[in-house]
């Protein structure tokens, strides 16, 4: 009989310990369920510090040697025009001289106006964009001597401006943004009666550059003026 009872007894301290320890694990675990996700975000305006320039100019004629001649003399034309701009040698390259056999068309179709099609890319490189902006504001030099820049290929649209500083902003950016993310996190932590936790997972999330004015149709790379912005998200979690 006492076997029994002691037996009983066993099994119901068991039972209690084994109630206590779920009932704190699901303590625990609604604990460690209660947080809260925030974003931080921190944007810089800054300024483009390369620029790049790509001047193609096309000349057509039906005698290849008059076509040839023509080109070395409206590329000594844009070569003048970039001197007279501040433009050394070194910033500006042949990136590309191509002629065209309109005639060598084996598929046919309607025949083109002339038969010989010589182009040629001087690219500006350089690490005043500034200067390169004034220069380019002044292409109708460059068509009032008989230079006409063509609006066809991926360059197309004038100059391109560039950022390359963004490896000296990322650390300050991030922590400005984690800094924004955890003041977020306070406030809604004020607001729901609880406190403030250690945090709980971080995604720094990526950098991107965008045009300072961002209206639609506006491209980041035609713009000097570009905006960095970077977004964190941070979970934090809230105590009692």
């Amino acid at each position: 009989m006492e076997r029994h009872v002691l037996a009983a007894l066993l099994l119901a301290v068991g039972l209690a310990a084994a109630g206590w320890f779920t009932g704190r694990g699901f303590l625990e675990a609604r604990s460690a369920d209660r947080y809260v996700t925030v974003k931080g975000v921190a944007e810089r305006e800054v300024q483009a510090d390369l620029a790049l320039w790509p001047m193609q100019f096309v000349i057509a004629d039906d005698d290849l040697e008059r076509a040839q001649e023509r080109m070395a003399g409206a590329g000594a034309r844009v070569q003048a025009f970039l001197q007279r701009n501040g433009f050394e040698s070194g910033e500006v390259e042949l990136q590309d001289l191509s002629v065209t056999d309109t005639r060598a068309n084996r598929y046919g179709g309607v025949p083109a106006p002339f038969r010989y099609v010589v182009s040629t890319t001087l690219m500006v490189r350089t690490v005043d964009p500034d200067r390169l902006f004034t220069a380019s504001q002044r292409v109708g030099e460059l068509i009032d001597e008989g230079v006409v820049l063509s609006s066809d290929g991926p360059w197309a649209g004038g100059p391109t401006y560039l950022f390359n500083g963004l490896n000296d902003l990322k650390p300050t950016m991030i922590a400005e943004a984690t800094a924004s993310a955890r003041e977020a996190a306070e406030q809604f932590a004020r607001d729901s009666d609880s406190e403030l936790g250690p945090i709980r997972r971080a995604n720094q999330g990526l950098f991107v550059v965008l045009p300072r004015d961002q209206a639609p149709g506006v491209q980041e790379q035609r713009q000097r003026a570009k905006v960095i912005r970077v977004v964190t998200t941070v979970e934090y979690l809230l105590d009692d």
